[in-house]
């Protein structure tokens, strides 16, 4: 990925203007889906709020967490899923298309059903690990105890998110996330004013909602299905090794996932052992990166996607523009969260918390996230190469260098700056990420790993 001037870009629009275009079909619902995601969780706190006493409120928060890292660890339902399906419609195999839908919805709903068995353990460590209250200890865990029931419709919502995003159909998700969305928002106030409920009733609100959206998405997942020829035998669903593929893929995808949530509670929690406010300026600060992370995935999606094609295709020109031209746009929009954040970000860390003393905290950490976007950029743009091309054992060994090898050396050696060493950390793993991830891809475009005749898509994972 070549530094390139607005001259450049220019002139790439005016010879791509189609592949330009297409880009920004992929990315734009996304962006938008990304946008509304954090409305759930504010009409949550919205609608316990004015129930008169913190505790439910606190129960929300509490149960919204532990069920944020939960799902969020097979967040490889969704990245697996992509990556496999946009090859498969790359080689214009109508039937693997079919069966890797089939085949990720069936995989989230089991592990949506194990963590239903096994939620008393589960909720039990998780309580226990954020340490409520003694008045909001009950209400967190009756919360948990409803909410635990949409586990298989979050992940099974995981493999139909991931399945559009391979077949190019990327307002799926933004019907489907924005069915949850507003489903939550009615259920919640028909729950608490309706009938009387409390936290315990926007927990069984959020669970319908998910259940909506699903049934929703696997409505548009059929009509879609009808532009893909052929069936898909009942052994390719009964077999546990017709899911090989599937399971080699999302077992990197996994680990990879494990350490970033192991970095986020490790950052949470240095942040606490420096006090109270700089534990609240770290999490209104985080809400940064929620933004960054939100305004680019469009674009990260976009090359999962059509890198995937691509790469299924054996078509190492348009592999290579796309991921050129996708940059491009992603480096605009980063820029863009550069200057807003510079210029705005005072007011916006106003926005998020009336505490005098956090806000201080924050202004004075605020100009490490004003040059994050730069920094993530790069690897969010590779995670996308890398999910579509399905080389994600490479992934999960970077991400095991890049966290062993940076986060927490520089971590430990920084103690001593306080929360600027924390925030450095951070700094540096997000272009670690990008540095070794960018090595992996010279090396594998210099090798004809993904380009070789006689490497298969899908077939094998470099080392």
């Amino acid at each position: 990925m070549p530094f390139f001037s607005f001259q450049q870009i220019i002139h790439s629009y005016k010879n791509d203007a189609a592949l330009h275009q297409k880009i920004w079909r992929m990315a734009w619902p996304p962006m938008v889906s990304n946008i509304t995601t954090p409305l759930l969780g504010l009409v949550d706190t919205a609608v316990v709020g004015h129930l008169g006493t913190a505790t439910h409120l606190g129960a929300v928060a509490i149960g919204a967490s532990i069920f944020s890292f939960l799902f969020w660890a097979f967040g490889f339902l969704r990245m697996g899923s992509t990556g496999l399906t946009a090859q498969a419609l790359g080689q214009g195999d109508d039937r693997r298309v079919r069966e890797l839908l089939l085949q990720s919805i069936l995989m989230g709903v089991f592990i949506g059903l194990m963590l239903i068995l096994f939620r008393q353990p589960i909720i039990d460590l998780a309580i226990r690990l954020m340490a409520p209250s003694a008045d909001v200890e009950p209400w967190a865990r009756l919360y948990c105890e409803a909410r635990i029931y949409s586990a298989p419709a979050v992940l099974a919502g995981y493999a139909l998110m991931g399945w559009f995003f391979g077949v190019q159909y990327s307002k799926g998700p933004l019907w489907m996330l924005l069915i949850i969305n507003i489903a939550n928002m009615i259920l919640d106030y028909a729950a608490v004013y309706g009938l009387g409920m409390a936290s315990d009733g926007v927990a069984w609100a959020t669970v319908i909602a998910h259940y909506i959206g699903v049934t929703v998405a696997a409505v548009l997942a059929w009509h879609k299905l009808k532009g893909f020829k052929g069936h898909v035998p009942l052994k390719a669903l009964a077999k546990w090794r017709e899911y090989m593929a599937l399971i080699r893929v999302n077992r990197y995808l996994f680990v990879r996932t494990i350490l970033l949530l192991l970095v986020m509670l490790f950052f949470t929690a240095q942040g606490a052992r420096q006090g109270d406010s700089i534990l609240a300026a770290n999490a209104v600060l985080l809400t940064f990166l929620m933004i960054i992370s939100n305004g680019l995935d469009g674009f990260a999606f976009s090359v999962e996607a059509l890198c995937g094609e691509y790469y299924g295709r054996k078509d190492k020109a348009s592999f290579q523009k796309v991921l050129r031209l996708s940059t491009y746009w992603a480096c605009f929009a980063a820029l863009i969260l550069v200057f807003v954040f510079w210029l705005f970000g005072n007011q916006i860390i106003g926005l998020l918390t009336s505490v005098e003393s956090v806000r201080e905290d924050a202004a004075l950490y605020l100009p490490w996230l004003i040059v994050f976007p730069l920094l993530g950029i790069w690897s969010f743009m590779l995670d996308g190469v890398f999910i579509g091309t399905t080389s994600v054992k490479q992934m999960q060994n970077t991400m095991i260098v890049c966290v062993i090898g940076v986060f927490f050396p520089v971590w430990y050696v920084t103690q001593g700056l306080g929360n600027h060493g924390l925030w450095l950390s951070q700094a540096l793993l997000f272009i670690a990420r990008g540095v070794t991830l960018y090595w992996c891809y010279l090396q594998n475009m210099k090798k004809g790993v993904w380009f070789s005749d006689t490497h298969k898509a899908g077939s094998s994972e470099p080392n």
